[in-house]
């Protein structure tokens, strides 16, 4: 270990207050910890022209016990020798050093890959048996082998508009009008779809419709709740389902400054009973049961193992002209609370709070929630406090009572993280262990112009990494045609976003698209988004396809008719018409089709013996087939000669 030979720990950045700061550092290699002799830290960028670089104090913790060190030494050292044997068992092998690669594999018994890729090595570049590439191919594809490359692959979204099934005769009250502040909460059982409330522009609504997606059909449970024992008329308030009981729960909503006063102001607090279509009152108001008081944008989790709702957040209604409490004047938002739903009692978990402890949380509105099911943590993002934008992102582990800063949304990385001031909508899958963000309009009239947007961002919690899946702002500005609307859902705020994380389908109805021009214009149009990675069918084809490629080229040096026989029987059968690179190839093979019917057709190699240039193709042909495989399994992925400095 040498201050010659460093590697890269953190790339991170310093706030710029007085604050103690707490960095990670990678410290494990293959899950296994690895020892540092030498920490060297590089000043890249100051906080301004005028600031100098100044590191005052660094302390670093860690382990010095020699017998956890001296260990741990001892297998970086035997690490280190080993990736270097295989770097030369990689180099010797691309160069087909043959006799060298056999010593110096025999001599040290180190596996350069998995065997399996040393059997395609020796089908696909030794032999050029390329029937016997598909067949292992095709195994490793039903063995799971290049699940984890899908993993890491890029979504594309697929937008999808519904259009419901409407029976005859039926008007346009067979399915939920316009509307923006309703509520949505999905069953993935049954795949039903519930929307309750919100605000069309002129009244709050008190109609509950269920989706079939099944059927894709619309059904009205109810055109006003109110008359069935149910909540009110309301808007921007909360629902959330179990679906193990077969339960919704819902709590808040707004009330206009001009119909509040002592009565109205009490915070009711509902659930509906899927199966037995009946509306239960749990609490007249939940502050006198100890819970929140009447709240509006905030936001509620179900954890149905524990039977237990999670609420955080949004704004307290309070009456206007009261002098008894000196902070009526400021804004007013709730803390995160638990309401147990067999005993039926509420418990305050952490209050509003402006400090910056290391257990505080700073309620807000309007911003995201989620519940993991497996890890059993809330994640909060995002929101808006007075006029003030959050960009922090923190996790709640509901059973052990603590909280982690994610992100204090401070570091210059606006570029890579959902941008503020925007509508956000998100979803969670424990599954894959993701979060999903669509980020519409803003609410800000002075920034709604010319900010409109659609973006659709993922979080993924175990690599703590963003990715933005796509942006349309440039094509809106570029193509604000109708065929664009057709497409995808234009910007707006006060929609839903509802997530099925057994079908991986995510369902968008209504809200307000922020015309200026049409102040109560609302949107009921309603869409699904699927989001897409490469299958493994298609990975299937595509590696039969290059695998193929490779074959009529190959052929088509010696046996040009047999190529062109070969070209149109097997090779098209792998194109992908839809595949923009695929195709692009297609008047290349016309052109080569053009050379083989002709009979001064000759191959003449340019440089190279046909041994040496066959060898090589096979070779890269194999490294990028090996792409597809774990890392686990695959020679590593460095070269020798990039080792060689000038």
């Amino acid at each position: 270990m040498s201050e010659e030979n460093m590697t890269e720990l953190l790339s991170s950045g310093l706030k710029n207050d007085y604050n103690k700061e707490t960095f990670t550092l990678k410290h494990k290699i293959d899950e296994q910890m690895f020892p540092c002799r030498f920490v060297k830290i590089v000043p890249l960028m100051s906080w301004g022209p005028s600031f100098n670089f100044s590191i005052w104090y660094i302390e670093l913790h860690g382990i010095e016990d020699p017998d956890v060190v001296q260990p741990c030494l001892n297998w970086y050292s035997k690490y280190r020798e080993q990736e270097a044997i295989r770097l030369c068992l990689k180099h010797f092998r691309q160069h087909n050093y043959t006799e060298a690669f056999e010593s110096l594999q025999k001599k040290t018994r180190i596996a350069l890959e998995h065997p399996m890729l040393t059997h395609l090595h020796d089908r696909l570049v030794l032999q050029g048996d390329f029937d016997a590439c598909e067949e292992l191919i095709d195994k490793a594809v039903r063995d799971g082998l290049f699940n984890q490359y899908i993993s890491q692959q890029e979504y594309k979204p697929r937008w999808s508009q519904i259009i419901p099934k409407c029976n005859k005769g039926d008007g346009d009250d067979n399915r939920p009008g316009m509307r923006g502040g309703h509520q949505m909460v999905i069953d993935v059982q049954t795949e039903t779809v519930y929307l309750f409330g919100g605000w069309d522009g002129t009244q709050d609504l008190a109609d509950f419709w269920a989706y079939s997606v099944q059927e894709n059909q619309w059904a009205c449970i109810s055109r006003d709740t109110e008359k069935e024992s149910g909540p009110s008329a309301r808007s921007c308030h909360k629902m959330c389902i179990d679906s193990q009981r077969r339960q919704i729960y819902t709590l808040g909503r707004y009330l206009d400054s001009s119909v509040r006063n002592s009565k109205s102001l009490k915070s009711d607090f509902y659930r509906y009973d899927i199966d037995a279509n009946t509306w239960t009152l749990l609490s007249e108001d939940t502050s006198a049961d100890g819970g929140p008081k009447l709240v509006f944008d905030h936001q509620m989790c179900m954890d149905s193992e524990k039977h237990m709702i999670y609420t955080f957040g949004g704004r307290i209604l309070t009456c206007n002209g009261s002098v008894d409490d000196s902070r009526t004047s400021e804004p007013q938002f709730s803390g995160l609370y638990a309401y147990h739903c067999q005993l039926g009692t509420w418990s305050l978990l952490r209050e509003d709070s402006c400090n910056a402890g290391p257990e505080d949380v700073q309620s807000r509105i309007g911003h995201c929630m989620l519940f993991h099911t497996r890890n059993r943590c809330l994640y909060v993002f995002g929101g808006q406090r007075s006029k003030t934008y959050l960009n922090d992102f923190f996790s709640y582990d509901v059973d052990g009572d603590h909280v982690e800063i994610i992100s204090d949304g401070t570091k210059k990385d606006s570029g890579m993280v959902p941008m503020t001031g925007f509508t956000q909508r998100a979803t969670i899958d424990p599954e894959l262990n993701e979060i999903h963000v669509l980020s519409g309009l803003s609410k800000d009239k002075d920034k709604r112009e010319e900010n409109v947007r659609n973006s659709f961002w993922i979080y993924d919690i175990a690599r703590n990494n963003w990715s933005c899946v796509y942006k349309n702002d440039q094509a809106v500005k570029e193509n604000p045609s109708k065929a664009l609307q057709e497409e995808e859902p234009c910007p707006r705020f006060a929609h839903q976003l509802v997530y099925d994380e057994m079908h991986k389908v995510h369902y968008l109805f209504g809200g307000n698209p922020g015309k200026s021009c049409s102040p109560k214009m609302r949107l009921d149009d309603f869409w699904s988004l699927k989001l897409c990675r490469p299958s493994k069918e298609y990975l299937l084809r595509h590696c039969r396809y290059l695998i193929r490629k490779y074959r009529f080229e190959e052929k088509a040096q010696s046996e040009p008719l047999s190529a062109l026989k070969y070209l149109q029987n097997d090779l098209s059968l792998t194109v992908d018409h839809t595949d923009p690179d695929e195709t692009k190839e297609k008047a290349w093979r016309s052109a080569l089709h053009m050379r083989l019917c002709s009979p001064a057709f000759s191959f003449s190699p340019s440089g190279f013996s046909d041994i040496d240039q066959t060898y090589a193709q096979r070779t890269q042909l194999f490294d990028t087939l090996v792409n597809f495989f774990p890392d686990s399994m695959t020679p590593p992925k460095g070269n020798l000669v990039d080792l060689i400095t000038l």
